[in-house]
């Protein structure tokens, strides 16, 4: 095979590609009442959610989030915690406890 194809296409691909988040992290928001929002409501929130998501480039990722209580839980992917607060500042929204995830255990784990 040859080996400078492998390498020019690597290089392509990884250009093609935004910059890649280092870290995921939980994002804990206490919202009290957020479990009575309405599917509207919901859908409001995650547009404003995303337009600042895409203002701030590709190296911030909202992955996906539990409406649970009085609390939203929020999977992101960045390279920082300070990004995530820049990310909640200008969405509006609190971010009471931002923690890094250091595993991801499921099921399989125990294989």
């Amino acid at each position: 095979m040859n080996h400078k194809l492998i390498v020019l296409c690597a290089l392509a691909f990884g250009a093609a590609l935004p910059t890649l988040a280092q870290q995921r992290f939980v994002i804990e928001r206490d919202m009290p009442g957020v479990s009575t929002l309405t599917p509207e409501q919901l859908r409001d929130a995650s547009r404003n959610s995303n337009k600042v998501l895409h203002d701030l480039g590709p190296d911030i990722q909202w992955v996906h989030s539990y409406v649970a209580g009085d609390k939203i839980y929020c999977i992101y992917n960045a390279p920082s915690e300070a990004l995530i607060r820049e990310h909640a500042k200008r969405a509006g929204l609190p971010a009471n406890r931002i923690t890094p995830v250091a595993a991801v255990i499921d099921p399989t784990t125990a294989r």
